[in-house]
């Protein structure tokens, strides 16, 4: 369990092994851009927040005809970015994870703007689900207050989007994002300043309906019994609970992790809020600077949150999205000895639910990621240089390769590309669903071409050789299994540089099976492989041994 020692130190589950490590988060959120710099000391084992930086930048001030980000806001956050960038190489940050939430996932131009950053930076930016949102903040806050094996509700109020999350000390139950957000309904929704009767009650409303559907999946999901305590996190709720606390206390409290906001005091803030003018509430004792233009409309998607919920109070947590980003890269990079078996599998669940949700034949496509694996480990550092990360997104494209068929047999590898790059993948980023939805389109026909929209929408050239290369890999791997009756038990591969031959030897299951169709399929498919690695392929029977099954 992560558990909380003190503000800004977090217990954490044995590292599987010992180095003390300075890494930055930066969350692009549709009103501010946010990093934290942390230092992983594995010897407690904890990490450590050693810096932070803000700037509201407003990237959800997207231009209405077009829904685009502006140029003058792009300028504006690649302009933060290069400085969040200086104070991490000062804090000598080894890298900097960086992610981008609803503003940029909604804008047409978006991924062209993650380009510039990557241009002009140096800087690969995530763009993650609403999903997979949540479920970071989940991390996040998993990391600053102790669940004490109790269900917990969390809520996160963002620009442009609300995420409810359902968790207890070893899973989140229930991942929801709503399209709602501070900035979005005020620029939608508010015209008037001290807002007018009839917009208010429409905000109400509007706010209401929107989050029906995530508080009806939160409640399912709950036990006979369970009243979990709602935990609220990000700009909306902590400048709340703020201006709250300096009322009451007289003064700003040095820590704003635990404090409790009641719904009482909630609607209290909303019907003062309500008649105030922008202006007003800038003289508000703890208002934050530029928060006070959205202040409103979040705090009524937090109370009709909460009414929905039936809670009658609210528990700060200061951990959220970037402390999750940290989390999560740890998780990923071994520095946490996962005690906590969702995570440990979050990826794998999340593919084979995507199987089961389209009556994938798993056995097939098991024994097709295993060849892919397989011929994926023997090949490594000969014929391509791809780790760990690469492998896994193969072996996510091999189980869900044949997904298309769920829609038609006909042209199912684009089908294929379709379903996989619109289904939530947890676990991954949206560039990495990106990669697997085209290494699984062409695991047959073409070769990948530039001509194709689903190939140009990679984001790197790194990311098209990836696919160009593990796709290949793939194609065999189908052949392998071109029955799908396991007609192979195993493949070896031997690569002979001087004479640039690649031999492919595979070994029958059984004696009296000749593997003709298999056979067959690996000649008529070897081409594209042969072109990609500039290799002759030469694929060989091997006698049956019964120490191969032994």
């Amino acid at each position: 369990m992560l558990s909380l020692v003190s503000t800004n130190h977090v217990s954490i589950p044995t590292p599987t092994f010992k180095q003390n490590r300075i890494i930055a988060a930066i969350d692009l959120g549709t009103n501010s851009l946010h990093m934290v710099v942390v230092k992983i000391d594995a010897t407690l084992p904890a990490f450590s927040i050693i810096a932070r930086e803000k700037e509201t930048v407003r990237l959800g001030d997207r231009d209405l005809a077009t829904g685009n980000l502006k140029p003058e806001v792009m300028d504006r956050a690649i302009a933060a970015l290069g400085r969040f960038q200086t104070v991490a190489e000062t804090f000598n940050a080894e890298t900097i994870v960086a992610v981008a939430t609803s503003a940029v996932r909604e804008a047409p131009n978006g991924k062209d703007f993650l380009h510039r950053v990557l241009v002009d930076l140096g800087l690969s930016v995530d763009l993650i689900s609403g999903q997979e949102e949540a479920r970071r903040i989940y991390l996040g806050v998993l990391s600053g207050m102790e669940f004490h094996n109790q269900p917990h509700m969390i809520i996160d109020i963002g620009g442009g989007s609300t995420e409810l999350v359902l968790g207890d000390s070893n899973e989140p139950r229930t991942l929801t994002s709503t399209k709602i957000g501070a900035v979005r309904l005020t620029g939608e929704l508010i015209t008037t300043d001290p807002i007018s009767n009839a917009e208010f009650q429409y905000l109400q409303a509007y706010a209401r309906g929107m989050l029906e559907r995530s508080v009806e999946e939160v409640i399912a999901n709950l036990k006979f019994g369970e009243s979990p305590r709602l935990v609220g996190t990000s700009g909306t709720i902590e400048t709340l609970a703020l201006i709250d606390a300096r009322e009451k206390l007289g003064y700003e409290p040095s820590t704003l992790n635990g404090y409790q906001l009641s719904l009482k005091d909630l609607r209290d803030w909303v019907n003062r809020l309500r008649k105030l003018s922008n202006v007003e509430r800038t003289a508000i004792p703890g208002m934050p600077d530029k928060r006070s233009e959205v202040i409103l409309a979040g705090a009524v998607i937090l109370q009709e949150a909460m009414t929905l919920l039936g809670v009658e109070s609210i528990t700060t947590c200061e951990r959220s999205l970037r402390e999750g980003v940290i989390v999560d890269w740890m998780l990923a990079h071994g520095l946490i000895e996962d005690k906590l078996r969702f995570q440990s599998s979050i990826r794998q669940r999340s593919v084979l639910k995507q199987a089961n949700k389209y009556q994938i034949n798993l056995e097939h496509s098991d024994r097709v990621a295993e060849f892919a694996l397989s011929i994926f480990d023997q090949t490594q550092n000969k014929l391509h240089f791809w780790g760990e990360e690469e492998r896994q997104l193969l072996w996510a494209a091999a189980i869900l390769h044949n997904c298309g068929h769920h829609v038609s047999h006909s042209s199912h590898h684009k089908h294929s590309y379709y379903l996989i790059r619109n289904s939530e993948l947890l676990g991954y980023t949206e560039s990495e669903i990106e990669i697997i939805a085209n290494i699984a389109r062409y695991h047959r026909k073409s070769a990948p071409k530039k001509k194709h929209e689903n190939f140009r929408n990679l984001l790197t050239k790194q990311h098209r050789q990836i696919v160009s290369q593990l796709s290949t890999l793939l194609r065999l791997a189908v052949a392998l299994d071109r029955r799908q009756i396991g007609a192979i038990e195993k493949v070896q591969c031997e690569y002979h540089p001087h004479t640039i031959k690649f031999y492919l030897r595979i070994f029958p299951s059984h004696p009296d099976d000749d593997c003709a169709l298999e056979l067959w399929s690996l000649d008529y498919k070897k081409s594209v492989f042969e072109a990609e690695f500039n290799v002759h392929l030469i694929t060989t029977l091997e006698p049956y041994t019964m120490s191969i099954n032994s």
